[in-house]
């Protein structure tokens, strides 16, 4: 069990660090974290992998010791679980998946009422506590298992986000699934009023083809050829559980998912007039610069879902996003859906009626690097020396880590949330 119990999730090997046992156990543990005195369901659903089922099996039978009674959604991405929760009113969600790991990896996505994350200081670490302490069960009634079925529901929901005007282009959309649960979007896809060429669109938890992670430039070889060769208007490769994005342009070049923010942000204010955006605080300049200019507020926030999914609603943003390929809808719950960024992105080539590369090529006006990860065990203090070295004279934000604003350039120093790294993000005017 050492080591499972991450800062949003629940992540390990199965089965020597994650089993059927500690399965049950998490689901019971969950329960602590729901009002007893709400009667609602549990929405639980699974990928792919092999193991998911059985672990899924067990979760369900920790819920329903405990009292509780459960939606079975079955096979299912991790956005069409959040939709679930929240479209069915249900009191919270788990999801069992390890998201973009290997095929020898399982694990647990986690949320309350209305798609609300779990994690922080009393979520994911009261979960660890139950299961350490394995609690003994209060005297209640079992609770019941019923199947739910949401894929419908869910396509309607995306396919009424469609704004294809009359007469518009057929677009042709290259899509990489890597054997992951992007594969199930298929149908949703072709009735999108689009081509579909898909790539890797057949469920293997073993991901034969590649790593379910496209923020891995090799992992974008093969859908950024196919595009070439399909002549396909973009691309976009999902991970694992398909609740991230990553896109490519026409010309088979990788879009920065800030980037993709940027352009679906100014989308979306276009639409409504006004409104914040969330973005992380790795993006670059480009995105609340495009925010402002389609009158919008850019509001930057740390990493991780939990905390931009607060944001947002505590501003009743209109979109989020972050760099490593979320995208956060308010029509959505204010959860994610790698799908209905497909959407958007499709919306805006239908509305500017012009190729991706030409609506990207404003926003790479600045020279940024990738994330570059360090290992350091005194984190801490590297942090405190870059400060003192680089902070006076410029702008410092420590909301996540360090980051120092100069006028011709940033960057951003912050601790992983899992490993002993530091992690680092630099823009700059110019390459020099």
């Amino acid at each position: 069990m050492a080591g499972i119990f991450k800062a949003y999730d629940v992540r390990g090997t199965y089965p020597d660090q994650i089993d059927e046992f500690i399965a049950r156990k998490i689901g019971r543990g969950f329960c602590s974290l729901l009002d007893p005195a709400d009667p609602a369901p549990v929405v639980v659903s699974h990928d792919m992998r092999p193991h998911s089922e059985p672990l899924e099996s067990a979760l369900i039978e920790g819920l329903r010791e405990s009292g509780r009674d459960v939606l079975a959604a079955g096979l299912a991405s991790t956005p069409m679980n959040y939709f679930a929760v929240g479209h069915l009113a249900a009191a919270g969600g788990i999801q069992v998946t390890a998201s973009h790991n290997p095929g020898h990896y399982n694990g647990f996505k986690f949320s309350l009422r209305e798609a609300r994350p779990v994690s922080g200081d009393d979520g994911i670490p009261r979960i660890e506590r139950h299961v350490h302490e394995d609690r003994p069960l209060a005297s209640v009634r079992r609770g019941t298992r019923t199947k739910a079925a949401i894929f419908e529901d869910y396509a309607t929901h995306l396919l009424g986000q469609l704004r294809r005007p009359a007469g518009a282009a057929r677009l042709r959309l290259a899509a990489d699934a890597a054997n992951g649960m992007g594969t199930i979007y298929r149908p949703i896809l072709e009735r999108a009023g689009i081509e579909l060429v898909p790539l890797y669109f057949e469920l293997d938890g073993r991901f034969p083809h590649h790593e379910a992670n496209p923020l891995k430039p090799e992992n974008l070889v093969d859908l950024s050829a196919e595009v070439k060769r399909s002549h396909a208007d973009l691309g976009v490769a999902f991970d694992g559980d398909a609740d991230r994005a990553v896109f490519v342009d026409e010309r088979g070049d990788p879009v920065g998912s800030d980037l993709t923010t940027a352009l679906i942000g100014g989308l979306k204010l276009d639409r409504s007039g006004s409104g914040v955006v969330v973005y992380d605080v790795r993006s670059s300049r480009a995105v609340p610069e495009h925010i402002l200019r389609h009158g919008g507020t850019p509001v930057r926030e740390r990493v991780g879902h939990s905390f931009i999914k607060a944001t947002m609603r505590a501003h009743d943003a209109v979109f989020g996003g972050e760099l490593a390929g979320h995208y956060y809808f308010r029509e959505n719950y204010f959860a994610d859906s790698s799908l209905l960024a497909v959407f958007e992105i499709l919306n805006l080539l239908w509305q500017e009626r012009r190729p991706l590369s030409e609506l990207v090529a404003p926003l790479r006006c600045y020279a940024k690097s990738p994330e570059i990860n360090f290992e350091i065990e005194d984190r801490a203090g590297v942090m405190a020396e870059l400060q003192a070295r680089y902070g006076a004279g410029a702008e410092v934000d420590d909301i996540d880590g360090l980051r120092v604003d100069f006028p011709d350039w940033w960057f951003n120093v912050r601790p992983s949330n899992t490993e002993p790294l530091l992690r680092l993000v630099l823009e700059a005017d110019t390459p020099e």
